[in-house]
Parts: structure tokens; sequence; C-alpha cells
């Protein structure tokens, strides 16, 4: 659960940034927003979890 935060804070900040740098406009970001909303009840969001699991456990690693 604390993965999943941490990746909604990541893209919140990213997304909040290029908003701000004025490379996103309100729109693409309400857009960019529900993708995200509507691809977490998909199917897709346990392989996009068990990806950034993975990701999370191999970065001490390197």
């Amino acid at each position: 659960m604390a993965i999943t935060v941490s990746a909604v804070a990541l893209f919140g900040l990213v997304l909040l940034l290029l908003l701000h740098g004025r490379y996103l406009g309100p729109g693409s970001a309400f857009t960019a927003s529900g993708f995200g909303f509507f691809l977490a009840s998909t199917g897709a969001a346990e392989p996009i979890t068990q990806v950034l699991t993975a990701l999370t456990g191999a970065l001490p690693g390197l």
C-alpha cells in the first residue's frame, strides 16, 4: 500500500510540475488524471502494481 501511495504522490507531483511549467494544459491534465482513475479500475491495475513492487524491490540492489 505504501508503494501505491508513493507512486500516486510522484505522478501527482510530475503532473503538477507539468501544469506549472505550462508544458501541459488544464484539459490535458484532467484527461491524464481521469485516465489514471479509469486504469486503476481495470484488470491492468494488478500487473502495474506488481511491476512497481518489483522495481522498488530491485532498486536497493543496484
